[in-house]
């Protein structure tokens, strides 16, 4: 169920993104390469292609619109991201209690915003997934980091276990 929530939450974040990058590409006169990339390019081409400064804001605004994104909607009263709370799911602390903006920053620091580097980010997703999968409390390192836990609406329980 975290999988598909953050696969919600993903989608959700693409839209903005997908602005910032049509406008970034216009405003740096290479919005035309767009419609030249092939499916399977090599990184290397596409990295010279759109040169590091385009990347490097690109992914600066992803992650640091992803940062907001999490913190402000896990420390709401929801408690939870579009993606969560549409499967019935929230974040709180070790006691099921709310988490506020630096909790849920530091949640966000210490899980998803590795996943945005480059080769440790698919590293740190690997190990992020067999910590829930192995671990008896099935949290996940983020969730051990700061404090927190994914629990379900309706059962004020863990996710798992």
């Amino acid at each position: 169920m975290r999988s598909v929530a953050g696969i919600i939450d993903l989608v959700i974040l693409a839209v903005p993104f997908a602005v910032f990058v049509s406008f970034l590409s216009s405003g740096m006169g290479i919005s035309k390469d767009f419609l030249d990339l092939h499916p399977g390019e090599a990184p290397s081409e596409v990295l010279a292609r759109f040169g590091p400064q385009f990347l490097f804001l690109s992914l600066c605004f992803f992650a640091a619109s992803s940062w907001l994104y999490f913190a402000f909607q896990e420390s709401s009263s929801w408690r939870a991201t579009l993606g969560k709370r549409l499967l019935g799911l929230y974040v709180g602390d070790v006691g099921g209690r709310p988490v506020g903006f630096w909790r849920a920053s530091l949640r966000f620091f210490s899980g998803r915003l590795l996943i945005h580097v480059p080769v440790v980010g698919g590293y740190y997703f690997l190990a992020d997934c067999l910590w829930i999968g192995l671990l008896p409390e099935k949290r996940a390192l983020h969730d051990m980091v700061s404090g927190c836990r994914v629990l379900r609406e309706t059962t004020n329980r863990p996710l798992f276990g």
